[in-house]
């Protein structure tokens, strides 16, 4: 069992079994069984859970519902507390729940693998993209100093009409 807290410092423990695993396919029609899919196209599992975090929210509250209805938390009051670095912590506890619920030892084993890679690639993916935001921002940097090197030093005429003599 994994287990996130929320940004209203509440401890959730998510835990995955055959009943959980029922319940969020018949409520929200996602089999948590079926890792498969193609990430490219962004259908496989892993990728939806990660990339939306509503999704992941919405599978989290089903799976933490009895907890929830235990603490009188509602559906909308665990989504409102669910953001930033709650997220984060919830999906990482969720993935490694998640593969270490998966049936046989092999399949924990190829779960494991696919969601470390899948982290690995997550922060490939976000170092290039720092890298091309940090790149973007020294451009418009330069050219906004650029621009303002180039003025001609004179003030402005005032728009404000004198009166006539």
């Amino acid at each position: 069992m994994r287990s996130f807290k929320d940004n209203a410092d509440r401890t959730w423990t998510v835990t995955l079994n055959v009943y959980a695993v029922k319940k969020v396919r018949d409520l929200l029609q996602v089999d948590l069984l079926d890792l498969g899919g193609d990430a490219k196209d962004g259908n496989g599992l892993l990728y939806r859970l990660i990339a939306d975090p509503v999704l992941l929210v919405d599978v989290l509250y089903v799976v933490c519902q009895e907890q929830a209805d235990e603490a009188n938390v509602t559906d909308e009051q665990f989504g409102r507390a669910m953001a930033g670095d709650a997220i984060d912590g919830a999906t990482k506890a969720f993935l490694e729940e998640l593969a270490d619920s998966t049936p046989s030892p092999r399949d924990r084993a190829r779960a494991r693998k696919v969601i470390d890679a899948t982290w690995k690639l997550i922060d490939r993916a976000q170092d290039v993209l720092d890298a091309r935001a940090d790149a973007e921002l020294e451009r418009a940097a330069e050219a906004a100093l650029s621009a303002l090197g180039s003025s001609s030093g004179s003030s402005p005429a005032s728009s404000v009409s004198s009166p006539a003599p």
